[in-house]
């Protein structure tokens, strides 16, 4: 089916339901929002990724201790249906929504929308870019690609890094980018092809690396816009130069990449804090939700311009993981478990 609607909704009784609907005509079958109740839309790209899934049920759990009802809405990876069910939303009166964007630069007709029927707009992770959006929260992408080059250069001083980046129209990966250019920039280490996959179709990175390699284009090291692209160059190299030692960086934390840190295929992931991240979206809604700040002023620690104005931001610290430390990063917080982390 070509859109795919899931509602959730949290009662402020004992008695809590998740309702998921599949429907050609999705809005004549979830169920109406109710009176003086609070609801949130949350509107995402794709659950497709281990880390999307995670940030979403900690939302959806947050916004029910603080007595909300969701509404999730999953693009499928398709901006035209992402549209359109930001519009949905709308038009269901909803009292804030929260955007993880597929593109950046698509969404500013339809905020538009929002904001002319006084609905706040929150940017989860990516920036929304060219529209009227109420807070930014995210992941500072720029100390990303900064912590992964210190890393990177840690092990692998000087040579050729090749960036194996998401989509260019991914405003993080510009930031990766730039974080990763300002720690190499004098450094022996020097910068030389630059791949972006979009869509995150990691078919393209896989095929890219093949094709990199049976070339002999061997880089020292590879910086990648995230675990499941570096899952997709690791498969590459050990398909076509199992021998080569080629040093490898991603995001994220997932388990197979934590699993390929511990083995010695992968040396460093950023751990990001989204158990922080999504509470913390899921209270600004729910305050922007009752007319409130967003936050409390002394927690926004910047602002970012759109294109359209400046954005306060509230920006999370990320974390680099790597064999020395991951099992007090990642185990010890309870990311991953040992067994996950060191299963053979």
């Amino acid at each position: 089916m070509k859109k795919l609607f899931l509602l959730i909704t949290f009662p402020l009784i004992l008695l809590s339901l998740v309702i998921f609907s599949c429907a050609k005509k999705a809005p004549e079958k979830t169920l109406p929002v109710k009176q003086n109740q609070l609801t949130i839309g949350f509107s995402i790209d794709t659950l497709a990724i281990e880390r999307w899934r995670r940030d979403t049920d900690v939302f959806l759990a947050t916004a029910r201790e603080l007595g909300a009802e969701v509404i999730v809405q999953n693009a499928g990876n398709d901006i035209d249906e992402q549209i359109r069910q930001i519009q949905y939303l709308i038009d269901k009166n909803v009292n804030a929504i929260v955007i993880v964007a597929k593109k950046a630069d698509s969404l500013t007709e339809v905020i538009r929308n929002a904001t002319s029927k006084n609905i706040p707009v929150i940017s989860y992770d990516r920036l929304i870019l060219n529209a009227s959006i109420d807070l930014y929260v995210t992941i500072d992408s720029e100390k990303v690609g900064e912590k992964m080059a210190k890393e990177i250069i840690k092990k692998c001083p000087i040579g050729t890094l090749y960036l194996m980046l998401g989509p260019q129209d991914d405003f993080n990966m510009s930031m990766i980018r730039k974080g990763v250019e300002k720690v190499v920039h004098s450094s022996p280490l020097k910068i030389g092809e630059v791949f972006y996959t979009d869509d995150w179709n990691y078919d393209l990175s896989y095929n890219q690396m093949i094709s990199y390699l049976r070339e002999e284009q061997i880089p020292n090291a590879i910086i990648c816009g995230n675990d499941s692209v570096a899952n997709s160059v690791i498969q590459a190299i050990s398909e076509v130069k199992p021998d080569a030692k080629i040093f490898i960086a991603g995001q994220d934390a997932d388990i197979a990449n934590c699993q390929h840190i511990v083995n010695s295929k992968q040396t460093v992931t950023i751990y990001k804090p989204i158990t922080e991240l999504s509470k913390q979206a899921a209270y600004c809604a729910v305050r922007l939700s009752k007319g409130a700040a967003p936050v409390e002023l002394s927690l926004i620690n910047g602002t970012i311009n759109n294109g359209y104005a400046d954005i306060p931001t509230y920006l999370l610290e990320p974390v680099a993981v790597t064999k020395e430390n991951i099992d007090e990063v990642i185990i010890d917080s309870g990311f991953h478990t040992r067994e996950e982390v060191y299963r053979k």
